[in-house]
């Protein structure tokens, strides 16, 4: 739909592809890396997903806000997104537990979106030319000129965003996922797991799966030592995900490889699979043009695994060195690396989310496996 009184807004890539569409949200000029995502539902998750840090996000999906914008749904307590750009845009939801519309929410956090453009094209041309940076703008309307802007700006490899993203101070995490998620999990009579959370901006349904496990979550900054993470004396120790280039996180790298020899049972997830494959001696590198939807096939030997990603970088296949690691899964659309595991050590870690919000419940397993892997280390 056509705002009343819509602002004519411009879209345009560091390549100098130009975009023209209408405003919704904040007014103004915004810059980031320009990405894709193909998931039919969650747009609230993917927005306050702290890894969406610096990017402009648009979804492929048509027809954006049908179901506005509510509380619950939110995996941070703001939305990360530079900007939002969508085909066609709902400004009258229909969901009983909606807020506020998807337009007022994003003038509210002051995000530009455009909307009115062919996101069909825009998402071919990034597959083809790769991801790269934009601009949206509502007060810059000569290309031009914000193509200017846009290739000034820094590009994502090299960038470390999680100091932007993780928390200041220390924090206990105890919810659960709501009761419609409540299978396969639990604390049952079992005393709680400790753990410790390597915040590199961690999404709360990871948080809240943990928790449904019987695990009592303490979150840490990202830049927590290795020394102050054993204080808590953990069960077992968790690496989130996160934004930016992994290899530029160099205090989380240095913590998780201290942490390799205290026999802790340490998990990773997106941005925490890459720490853990860096610190192990793996390189990464950044994709072409990323896996960011709720349908990526993973696996290896027979096994499928239909999972949600968000990610730009993945870890180098022929990096993994020495017979000690092993890869477990593979992203099966470009055989990137989307799992890997210690034979000797309790460390494993995938690429993907098996937490979903949005998207299958397919992974869940592997936080039963941490658990077990935790429990087996009480004994």
């Amino acid at each position: 739909m056509l705002f009343s009184g819509a602002q004519a807004a411009l879209l345009v890539l560091a390549d100098g592809t130009v975009y023209r569409g209408w405003s919704f949200g904040a007014m103004g000029t915004t810059i980031g890396e320009v990405v894709f995502n193909t998931g039919m539902t969650g747009y609230q998750e993917v927005m306050t997903d702290p890894s969406y840090c610096g990017q402009i996000v648009a979804f492929t999906y048509p027809e954006l806000g049908n179901t506005g914008v509510n509380l619950e749904d939110e995996e941070s307590n703001r939305p990360h997104v530079r900007g939002v750009i969508a085909r066609n845009v709902c400004d009258r939801p229909s969901n009983w537990r909606s807020t506020q519309s998807l337009s007022s929410y994003l003038k509210q956090h002051r995000i530009p979106g455009i909307f009115g453009i062919d996101t069909r094209a825009l998402t071919r041309r990034i597959r083809s030319a790769g991801a790269m940076n934009g601009g949206i703008s509502t007060e810059v309307l000569d290309p031009a000129e914000l193509l200017m802007q846009v290739q000034e700006a820094p590009s994502m490899a090299g960038l470390n965003l999680v100091k932007e993203v993780t928390t200041g101070e220390v924090y206990e995490w105890l919810e659960p996922s709501a009761a419609a998620w409540e299978f396969g999990g639990g604390g049952g009579v079992h005393e709680p797991l400790t753990v410790v959370a390597l915040d590199f901006g961690v999404k709360r349904n990871i948080l809240r799966r943990l928790a449904s496990y019987g695990c009592r979550v303490v979150v840490v900054p990202a830049d927590t030592s290795a020394e102050d993470i054993l204080k808590y004396q953990p069960d077992g120790i968790f690496l989130s995900n996160g934004p930016g280039d992994p290899a530029a996180v160099t205090e989380g790298i240095a913590t998780a490889k201290d942490l390799l020899g205290s026999q802790k049972p340490i998990f990773g997830i997106c941005m925490g699979h890459q720490i853990l494959g860096l610190s192990l001696g793996a390189e990464t590198f950044k994709l072409k043009f990323g896996h960011r939807g709720l349908n990526q096939p993973a696996g290896l030997k027979q096994h499928v695994e239909i999972t949600s990603q968000n990610h730009g970088f993945a870890i180098e296949a022929g990096s993994i060195g020495g017979a000690e690691v092993e890869i477990t899964h593979l992203n099966l659309n470009d055989q990137t690396v989307a799992g890997l595991q210690h034979k000797s050590l309790p460390l494993f870690s995938v690429q993907y989310h098996p937490e979903a919000s949005p998207g299958p419940h397919d992974a869940d397993y592997l936080f039963e496996k941490f658990v077990e892997t935790m429990r087996s280390g009480r004994k």
